[in-house]
């Protein structure tokens, strides 16, 4: 099976979505999100995306390395610039969670869970990532803040069969859990149509300021972090507890063995 990406019959496939014909595919790259926000700063537009088959020096969240095999995984970024306030740009990770896990279940016919906000999991292993960085519009103090662009990062192990010793018994890939090889460019526009269709649906709600978009709705029934799960969190020296939903602005909330309610605001969450 020949796994490269054709830039023609992507764009076509992705025809009607806001990322057609915005894709730039490179062989090696440091970090698909450091290209990605060098260019939105120079102006690049809304749905761009690009695409490597080998970055070495991914970063996944909390500055962890992500390990990239050439070829073996799917390594994107895309430059998004929705109309919405900053402190409400982990939306934008939890949309992708819910993209990923559809494009995923399409693909393999495998159901991933996600682990609150961006870890996508195959047999409790992790699969996959994504990694949002943002960039503000300044403001004066009695008007929200702004998003000015966001770069969503994401990497899904695609057809690794094997991994380093240290993530070995904590890493799996699409095709380590279902037997069988995949396309990456299947992958790729499986993931940007459900992708474009989360930004749209969340653009909409948010329309509404009332309340609070039902992405958060979304995301509580797709995974099975978010409520009754024990858990450690590597957050204010650290705790554990058992996870009891959302908050509305979509962190993690999780009342402590020691009776104390807490809001996961960056703190890993890790299963106990």
């Amino acid at each position: 099976m020949a796994d490269s990406f054709d830039a023609s019959s992507v764009a076509a496939a992705l025809s009607g979505t806001a990322f057609a014909d915005r894709l730039q595919h490179l062989p090696t790259v440091g970090s698909t999100n450091l290209l990605a926000i060098e260019a939105a700063q120079a102006g690049a537009a809304h749905g761009s995306v690009w695409i490597a088959d080998e970055q070495t020096a991914g970063r996944g969240r909390g500055g962890h390395a992500w390990h990239s095999i050439p070829g073996d995984g799917l390594y994107l970024s895309v430059l998004l610039r929705p109309h919405m306030a900053l402190v409400d740009a982990l939306w934008l990770s939890l949309a992708t969670g819910l993209a990923a896990q559809a494009a995923i279940a399409v693909i393999t016919g495998l159901q991933p869970d996600i682990r609150w906000p961006n870890d996508l999991l195959l047999a409790e292993k992790k699969c996959g990532g994504i990694l949002v960085e943002t960039s503000a519009i300044p403001s004066h103090s009695d008007t929200p803040t702004l998003l000015r662009f966001a770069v969503v990062g994401i990497g899904i192990n695609v057809n690794h069969q094997s991994f380093p010793p240290d993530i070995e018994a904590v890493a799996t890939s699409l095709r380590r859990e279902s037997g069988n090889p995949y396309s990456r460019e299947h992958v790729l526009i499986e993931l940007l149509r459900a992708l474009d269709q989360q930004i749209k649906l969340l653009e909409d709600e948010l329309r509404d300021a009332s309340t609070s978009p039902k992405l958060l709705e979304r995301f509580e029934s797709a995974s099975t972090w978010v409520r009754g799960k024990r858990v450690r969190v590597d957050e204010t020296g650290g705790y554990t507890g058992v996870t009891t939903g959302l908050d509305s602005r979509g962190f993690l909330r999780v009342t402590g063995d020691d009776g104390k309610f807490h809001t996961v605001l960056s703190g890993g969450v890790r299963p106990f």
